[in-house]
């Protein structure tokens, strides 16, 4: 085996990835505040070609130094908006015909290994790092994904929590 060079990979091109065909999924980041998760969330949503990134609430936006130390320029790529509360990007994701998951522990969760995502154009939403997704902002997804855990934490980080969700979308939505 040898490990790959930078050319080996053929890179898509900032341009390329503005004109390629994108995964029909929006992550949405309710009131994020590490400036880290948030550009490991950029970065992982350049990897799967996802179609958008919302910034809602207090979720900082680019551009900013420590957005891009984990972005890695993703933040030049990946499509993003602003929105001043959570509910606003909900609400307008739900007008444009989305379906809105909330990826969040709670009573009627549906566990990831067993979520078959609607066909369409559906929107994750990631809550803040210490209390998740707002109850109002579920209260009108269609449903709550949440990730099996067997630990004593339960709790995984947010920028790893979006890239195991966004990895198995990705997967059942190219099937």
């Amino acid at each position: 085996m040898r490990k790959l060079s930078m050319d080996d990979l053929n890179r898509k091109s900032a341009e390329e990835f503005k004109n390629a065909s994108k995964l029909p999924v929006v992550a949405v980041l309710d009131n994020v505040r590490s400036m880290n998760n948030i550009g490991s969330v950029f970065r992982t949503a350049d990897a799967f070609l996802l179609e958008a990134i919302y910034l809602c609430g207090v979720t900082a936006k680019p551009p900013h130094r420590e957005i891009q130390k984990t972005a890695l320029g993703a933040t030049e790529t990946v499509n993003w908006k602003h929105f001043e509360a959570t509910m606003e990007a909900v609400n307008s994701l739900k007008a444009e015909g989305y379906k809105v998951y909330a990826v969040e522990q709670a009573d009627q969760s549906v566990m990831l290994d067993k979520f078959k995502p609607a066909s369409g154009k559906i929107a994750l939403v990631f809550g803040n790092e210490v209390n998740g997704v707002e109850q109002a902002v579920i209260d009108v997804c269609d449903a709550c994904i949440e990730i099996p855990q067997y630990g004593t934490k339960h709790s995984i980080n947010l920028a790893v929590s979006a890239g195991i969700v966004i990895w198995e979308v990705a997967k059942a939505l190219n099937k």
